[in-house]
């Protein structure tokens, strides 16, 4: 079973599809791939081959785009892969200054000072 990328697309309020999303390899996840039967660890070796390693203290968190998340139904003996859009936003910081980081430029024809909006 699959979806093609149209129909996902139109089920979407809002895409986030662009460019940049694709010139970088996506983090790999994979999941109940520990199990200690040999076809188990060869699809899990694949996997991991298909995209480069990465370095958790050297990653720049900006760089990575997509994650891909394979699950390994044990029971069922089937695969479930999911692609997934990555967006890193700055967390605890005021709405207006979130704007601001993520080049979002907010309205500031009612303020006086730009300190208000900070």
């Amino acid at each position: 079973q699959y979806s093609l990328i149209k129909d996902v697309v139109s089920s979407l309020k809002r895409h986030r599809m662009h460019e940049q999303q694709f010139s970088h390899h996506p983090l790999l996840v994979l999941s109940n791939f520990g199990l200690q039967q040999i076809q188990v660890k060869l699809m899990a070796s694949m996997f991991q081959n298909m995209f480069p390693s990465i370095n958790v203290h050297r990653v720049n968190l900006n760089s990575i785009k997509r994650c891909l998340l394979i699950t390994y139904d044990a029971k069922n003996q089937l695969l479930d892969f999911r692609h997934y859009s990555v967006k890193v936003v700055p967390v605890g910081v005021s709405k207006g200054l979130k704007k601001l980081l993520q080049e979002k430029f907010p309205n500031m024809s009612r303020l006086e000072d730009i300190s208000e909006l900070l």
